[in-house]
């Protein structure tokens, strides 16, 4: 498996697996964070995927950069170049109501493609995306990317306050809300799932690398499931 390594800290060390977002790009680096997690363990304090990086983070009073990127090159060096595809049970699937009640801009939307909102809510639906990288926000899981015809500028005043599990659009990723927070995107629906959660043993349902479908549900479900609707 190709990369480059630079250093980008007194204890954290970046490698570039290429330059720009691609989806067979964001599957490596899932697949290298793996390998890496199994092989360092506990001599890695973080590992940080992005769109085209994976950042790690060590304890520099316990090992050192020559070290850490000897187990590096040793782990990525028996990686193939082009990872396997992923099958449709790895697939996490989100339910979502899609709702002007809870997704503001769901016609706004619908009005600018030319689509009904039925059509909006079955094309974004139907889309399998890939989390390219989780930021912004704990448990914030940017995913992508969404049909053409489906992608939205940011709204030009954010948002003081989106409820969490709000899903939004903003060009052609797609996100959850993990939490109540100020938001620029264009909200669309919302799911009763709780994104993130400091007290699971993993607390963000999402990680870089994974690959998403959204399940459009009724509002009846959606209550039913410990949705709310303000």
């Amino acid at each position: 498996m190709r990369w480059q390594c630079q250093v980008t800290g007194i204890d954290t060390l970046t490698l570039y697996f290429g330059d720009r977002i691609d989806i067979a790009l964001t599957e490596k680096i899932r697949i290298a964070a793996e390998a890496l997690a199994r092989r360092l363990g506990p001599r890695l304090i973080d590992l940080v995927p992005s769109y085209t990086s994976l950042m790690l983070r060590y304890d520099v009073l316990k090992d050192d950069y020559s070290s850490v990127l000897s187990d590096v090159k040793a782990t990525l060096g028996d990686l193939p170049e082009q990872p396997t595809n992923v099958g449709e049970s790895d697939i996490i699937k989100i339910p979502v109501y899609y709702h002007p009640s809870v997704g503001p801009d769901l016609a706004a939307i619908a009005e600018r493609a030319g689509l009904t909102t039925d059509q909006v809510i079955q094309r974004h639906s139907e889309q399998i995306y890939h989390v390219f990288a989780i930021g912004f926000a704990p448990g914030f899981a940017y995913l992508g990317e969404v049909p053409q015809e489906l992608a939205t500028p940011r709204l030009a005043t954010p948002r003081p306050k989106v409820p969490a599990g709000s899903l939004g659009i903003a060009d052609r990723q797609t996100a959850i809300y993990p939490l109540e927070s100020p938001g620029g995107w264009n909200l669309i629906g919302r799911t009763p799932l709780t994104m993130f959660d400091a007290h699971r043993e993993q607390p963000s349902l999402l990680s870089a690398g994974q690959q998403v479908q959204f399940r459009s549900i009724s509002q009846d479900e959606y209550l039913a499931l410990g949705g709310q609707i303000e």
